[in-house]
């Protein structure tokens, strides 16, 4: 069939079939999470000490990142990292074995603290590495809007 005869084809289709779903393909769930820069809630100012800290502790929900602290019963992403999560000096020093910085003030987006928390990061696999469970999607939105205000030691 020629393609002008298959556009003037594709409306009499949409009448009477009503819909194209038909032919959308199940491509499944996205690889990655979308992200914005963007602070999603400009009144309320996120703390380190008090909102970040715990959930990488595990003390703020079920998930946590005791792989990367270094007093953890098993400390297996610390030691082979040397990424240090139990303190913010440890966070912004990254990891031992990277020249990479992992938190960029102001853009969670290009933070690969983040993106290594959300489902399909630019590389490796997604934390925490014995997940699920994974880092709710509320204290994700924690940890983005912390580095969208400028990911401050507060």
């Amino acid at each position: 069939m020629s393609r002008p005869l298959a556009f003037l084809l594709l409306p009499f289709l949409v009448a009477c079939l009503g819909t194209l779903d038909f032919v959308d393909p199940e491509v499944g769930a996205p690889l990655a999470d979308r992200c914005t820069n963007a602070d999603s809630e400009i009144g309320r100012d996120v703390s380190f000490k008090n909102d970040v800290l715990p959930i990488l502790k595990g003390q703020a929900g079920p998930v946590g990142c005791s792989c990367h602290q270094p007093t953890a019963p098993d400390p297996i992403g610390f030691e082979q990292t040397g990424l240090d999560l139990s303190s913010y000096a440890g966070l912004r020093a990254g990891g031992g074995r990277s020249s990479a910085t992992i938190v960029i003030p102001g853009r969670p987006c290009e933070s690969v603290f983040w993106q290594k928390m959300s489902a399909g990061p630019p590389f490796g696999s997604r934390m925490p590495f014995n997940g699920p469970p994974f880092v709710p999607e509320e204290q994700r939105r924690v940890i983005a809007d912390w580095i969208a205000e400028g990911a401050r030691d507060n």
